[in-house]
């Protein structure tokens, strides 16, 4: 067993589940609020009051790290960690990633979905789409004895089967009472190498996936990252549970229920 690693008990297992359902309808809740129109910052502020006063849960990124918001707000070029801003308005043809975690009881869930405009590029579709399903490639890997790149090496091998590159700098976590806990899950990789996974770890697989080449850079704010071509990235992310045969998706919400068992 790895030291580093913190498995979770069954009753930690089951507030990170309530904390990870409770992420999944604030999703709901933006499929139906998100448009063209509405500020990065209006969004934060819908999100906040969501968590807060209809799930009595807390933003748990808020504070973190000095920062302020409830989420991440990266549209188009933005490959990660945009900042909500009362200025910034959504437009027809953008997609933008929001990226919550929220915290119920001392557990933590994280979760980014991209939503894409009414008006957005077909190519803009499409790699959005190629980013959640090798996010999901990812999520399959996931089981007791499988490596952790097994995970990299999937979700590398379905983007790059596209075209695009996939952002190294960044990676997904262990989660738990804290944000960020071990393992470092990379988004690359090759298969049987890494950390053996068991029953009760619990992770984030969150690929960022660019339309162009891999390089980006950070902007003055010292926040947002964005692609250095000035290209598309795209992101997808779930909490997920090693389960005793498999995975589970803590994070999953109702609209993929019927697609991902």
């Amino acid at each position: 067993m790895n030291k580093s690693v913190n498995i979770k008990s069954a009753s930690e297992i089951e507030l990170m589940r309530n904390a990870g359902r409770l992420l999944a309808q604030v999703f709901h809740m933006l499929d139906s609020y998100v448009k063209p129109g509405l500020s990065t910052m209006d969004i934060n502020n819908k999100v906040e009051d969501f968590i807060v006063n209809d799930l009595n849960a807390r933003p748990a990124s808020k504070g973190q790290y000095d920062y302020q918001y409830v989420l991440n707000s990266s549209i188009n070029e933005v490959v990660c960690h945009g900042v909500p801003n009362t200025n910034q308005l959504l437009k027809i043809k953008d997609i933008i990633n929001l990226d919550i975690t929220l915290e119920k009881e001392g557990f933590i869930a994280d979760s980014s979905k991209m939503y894409v405009m009414s008006e957005a590029n077909p190519l803009a579709k499409k790699l959005v789409d190629v980013t959640y399903n090798a996010m999901w490639a990812g999520i399959k890997q996931v089981k007791p004895g499988a490596r952790l790149g097994d995970i990299g090496h999937a979700i590398q091998k379905h983007a790059e089967s596209y075209g695009y590159s996939i952002v190294k700098e960044y990676c997904g976590h262990g989660i738990g009472r804290e944000m960020h806990e071990e393992p470092h899950v990379l988004h690359y990789g090759s298969r049987g190498k890494g950390l053996k996974l068991e029953e009760g770890m619990v992770f984030t697989i969150e690929p960022m996936v660019n339309q162009g080449t891999a390089k980006i850079k950070t902007k003055k704010d010292g926040w947002t990252v964005i692609t250095r071509d000035r290209k598309l990235s795209a992101q997808s992310e779930h909490t997920i549970l090693v389960t005793t045969s498999g995975y589970e998706v803590l994070t999953l919400r109702e609209d993929e229920k019927h697609n991902h068992h």
